[in-house]
This record gives structure tokens, sequence and C-alpha cells, in this order.
């Protein structure tokens, strides 16, 4: 089989990887964690996890209903470090929502009209109306992160996103809309094995860009990019989330359990939804090196 990037990711982890990194992963079992400070020792098991989302997917299905009826509108802007879990906890969310209501909004690169317009327009024209939820699978905080590991925005460009980021998620949310904003975060041992399941599956082989197998040298790089814009952009109007996602069940079912916390619906089963783990789930202050 012939590998994704000529077998670039494969390399990385014989040539390039720390040492720990490489140790971690060789010596894992399929259901291990690999990031030490992760409170959990093994993933959590399918039955318990399948039990739990459905009751939560019940929840959805309700809190989809109100948001119609009511006309809410809701956005919730999923980032996190490339491997972390993003589209996987995005399809959790909407497996079973009516996608008239609800859509993913996954935005190319900008076309190079886009470029010559102001930052933020392109995202804004994704924003839901009355009735409708829109899930950014990555957002405008790629100026923030990826552009400026890998200098596709100048100094002065980021200087002025931070300059006009609160004010700009300040209108989010003064137009009334539940405005969440979630950060998947995943160890560095953990990414690496999930990019390598990824080069050696063919259906998932799609799945990784150039962008992933440059950026593996670039970790600390991209440490003091989310270090940087976590200090600078978690806002009382607009906080992050951050969930640990070395576990993709968990952090899935935080997620969920997130968004429907956020919003008043009737019927809320409090009981279904259950208690957010606040181990895995919490502000930014939870983030902690490997």
């Amino acid at each position: 089989m012939t590998l994704p990037f000529d077998g670039a990711i494969s390399r990385y982890l014989r040539e390039g990887a720390p040492a720990a990194v490489r140790k971690a992963i060789e010596g894992a079992g399929k259901d291990d964690i690999l990031t030490k400070s992760y409170p959990y020792q093994e993933e959590m098991k399918g039955k318990a996890y399948d039990q739990h989302m459905d009751l939560l997917q019940i929840e959805l299905a309700k809190m989809q209903a109100a948001i119609k009826t009511t006309g809410q509108r809701v956005i919730v802007v999923f980032e996190g470090r490339d491997a972390a879990g993003k589209g996987g906890t995005i399809k959790a969310v909407t497996e079973n929502m009516n996608p008239r209501q609800a859509y993913v909004v996954a935005l190319p690169k900008p076309t190079e009209r886009e470029s010559q317009q102001w930052y933020f327009q392109r995202y804004v024209d994704w924003f839901p109306a009355k009735g409708e939820i829109a899930l950014y699978d990555r957002s405008w905080y790629n100026r923030a992160m990826i552009e400026h590991v890998f200098g596709f925005c100048t100094p002065a460009e980021r200087t002025k996103f931070f300059r006009q980021l609160p004010e700009f998620e300040q209108m989010i949310a003064d137009e009334g809309i539940i405005f969440l904003k979630i950060w998947l975060e995943v160890g560095r041992a953990e990414q690496l094995r999930r990019f390598l399941a990824r080069e050696a599956d063919l259906l998932k082989q799609w799945k990784l860009s150039k962008i992933d197998v440059d950026g593996l040298a670039k970790w600390d790089d991209y440490c003091a990019a989310i270090d940087e814009t976590m200090a600078k952009t978690s806002f009382g109007h607009a906080p992050w989330t951050v969930i640990l996602s070395d576990d993709k069940k968990r952090a899935r079912i935080a997620a969920v359990q997130t968004l429907l916390s956020a919003v008043d619906y009737a019927s809320k089963d409090k009981a279904a939804i259950g208690k957010i783990d606040d181990k895995i789930c919490g502000g930014p202050d939870l983030r902690k090196p490997d």
C-alpha cells in the first residue's frame, strides 16, 4: 500500500519524534492513554459510552426542536490541535439533527477575493438565522494559531486580529446568539498515534494534509501560539471551554453536555445529561504539558 506523503508520518516516528513520544507509542496497548497528565489510564468502555450518548442524543433532539420553535440562534466553535477529534465530536452532535437547521461550517483556504476582504467576513456569512445551529470546524482562530505558526499571516495582521476580536465576539453576544468556544486538547504522543492510524487506513488517509505533516515538528511553536491565544481571548462574554480529548469518548460526551447545558429548553432531563467531568472539561487552566 502506498502511504500518503511518502510515509512521512511513519518516518517522523522513526527519525524525528522525541524519544519519550516514540517509547509511549511503541509500548502502549490499544486502550491505553498515552498522556501522563491525563486523569484516566484507559479509555472509556464502549458500552458505558453508548448508554450515555444514547440519552444525550435524545436531549439534543429536544434542544433542536426548542431552538426551532423559539428562534434561538447557536454558534459553536470547535478548535483544537490536529487530530484532537473535532470532526468526530461534531458528528456526535449532529448525527441525529435535522441538517436544515444544524449545519457544519468547514471553510477551505480563502479564495483570492476572500483574501482581500475583512478577515472575519467569510465566517460571518455562515452565521445562523433564527432557529439554526452553526458548528464551526475551525474558525477565525486560524489567524491566531495555524496562520501564525506557518507564516501565512504577518505579525501586524495577527495583532490587528487580537485587537478586533473582543468587540467582534461581544457583538455576537449582544445579538443574543448562544456562543460557545470549545478547545479540544490532545497530547503529543496520542496525536502522533492518531496520525499513524490515518496513514495506514485507506478510508482515513483523506484526513491527512501537508499541514499535518509539516506541523509535527512545530509542536512547541503551536504550544506557544495556543498559550498566547488562550490568555488573550477567553473573555467573560465568550470564554473558552477546554476538553482534554486523549479519550475521544469522554471528550465527545463532555462536548455534548457543554452544549446542552448552555441552552434552555423545555423538558430538559438534567439526570440524563449528567454532571460534566471537571477532570477533563473546564477553563484554559486545564491545559497541561505532557
